[in-house]
């Protein structure tokens, strides 16, 4: 037991908050609950598929993260610069909040964080940079910015060629981007534009969603071509043009759009990397699949960030559900440690998402992904019920925790 602990938790996102509200709830006053996030607001990432097709606005699907001051965390705004997993010590840049006069003349200050128990939830970092024109070509539809750049084109559009790019086979949210091309072709539907246009799916993976298993992959591309989408499977891009609006591939095939949507690739931050805490590898934090322990004492990495190796060969998907539910086994554990009470948990690898198919409707698979010798997922086939369930999904996230 610890009179007076201290918990660090870097990265404001679902895991970062999940940790920050479940620890805050079940510790004492005495004990310090520290989040550190550059971004002010945080943003539900799965609404951005709605938000690009003008379903949502930025306002409806991010909250200030100093609302987790009401609850007695503090909430410091800045740049991460650099982590210290030895003693547990991040330094911290500091950004001015608001237009409090005292907040703006600190603003820019460095300060360092140590803490007795460290969380490392800073997600992956987007690098679209690392395919040449790619960035300037299309539409990154996982940011904020990305997103409302593609609803604006698409409100534009006039009918030809969409096409839909996942620039490398891994990234998270394995849905989202086969989402994302029945909501745009659903989208030109509604709009009246449905019979000219025409929308490619190019992936740089062999089948949707390959970590759930042979049978889902191959029921998720019959939603996306039943929708009449073409899925073009293993086409590893390799640079775009955006002056002639033709992607490259690798092998030598070609491709050409009139609006391009992408998934870019992903890596670790480069304040993890320097950190000493990616395995070089993979490429993202080794931790214990049960803990989240890493090689370090007392230092926890959840998410996005991490690297989960399952039997079948491939990583555990990085997915906001399995952030949430890591957050939640990494504080009650730091609890236990702190207080003495209840017992350890264990993470158990469950999950599930939802499949946007548009119409209003969606389908939903769940499963247990540490299954051996392949993760043993379910999948629903889509219906009103499980768009109704996301919806409802979305709004309980929020009242919950900000």
């Amino acid at each position: 037991m610890t009179d007076h602990a201290s918990v660090l938790i870097l990265g404001g996102g679902v895991g970062g908050v999940v940790a920050a509200t479940s620890l805050r709830k079940s510790l004492s006053e005495q004990h310090r609950v520290v989040i550190v996030d550059r971004e002010r607001d945080h943003l539900f990432a799965p609404s951005l598929l709605w938000l690009m097709t003008g379903k949502r606005t930025p306002r409806a699907i991010s909250r200030p993260l100093d609302r987790l001051a009401r609850r007695g965390i503090e909430v410091i705004g800045g740049e991460i610069t650099q982590i210290d997993p030895d003693i547990r010590r991040a330094r911290v840049v500091e950004h001015p909040y608001g237009d409090d006069p005292l907040s703006r003349r600190l603003g820019g200050v460095t300060r360092d964080f140590e803490a007795d128990h460290l969380i490392v939830t800073l997600g992956a970092q987007l690098a679209p940079e690392t395919i040449p024109g790619l960035g300037e070509a299309g539409h990154n539809f996982y940011t904020l910015a990305g997103a409302e750049s593609l609803r604006h084109a698409l409100a534009d559009f006039n009918g030809g060629r969409i096409v839909v790019l996942t620039a490398t086979p891994a990234y998270k949210c394995p849905a989202a981007p086969y989402e994302a091309a029945m909501l745009v072709l659903d989208h030109c539907r509604r709009s009246g534009i449905g019979d000219s246009t025409q929308v490619d799916l190019y992936a740089a993976e062999p089948g949707p969603m390959g970590v759930t298993g042979p049978e889902v992959s191959a029921q998720v591309r019959r939603m996306v071509e039943d929708q009449g989408i073409v899925y073009h499977p293993e086409h590893q891009v390799t640079a775009v043009d955006a002056s002639s609006k033709t992607i490259s591939f690798a092998g030598g095939a070609t491709a050409g759009f009139d609006l391009l949507a992408f998934v870019p690739p992903h890596r670790a931050p480069q304040v993890v990397r320097d950190a000493g805490l990616v395995d070089n590898d993979s490429g993202w934090v080794p931790v214990d699949r049960y803990t989240l322990q890493t090689r370090f004492p007392a230092v926890y990495a959840i998410g996005d960030v991490t690297g989960i190796p399952l039997e079948m060969g491939k990583p555990l998907p990085k997915a906001g559900v399995f952030a949430e539910r890591q957050a939640k086994v990494v504080a009650h554990n730091i609890v236990h440690t702190v207080t003495g009470k209840g017992e350890p948990v264990a993470f158990d690898g469950h999950g599930e998402c939802f499949i946007e198919t548009g119409a209003g409707k969606a389908g939903f698979g769940a499963g247990d992904f540490y299954a051996e010798p392949i993760p043993q997922i379910t999948l629903h086939r889509p219906s009103r019920r499980w768009h109704v369930g996301k919806l409802l999904f979305e709004k309980n996230w929020f009242r919950r925790w900000l």
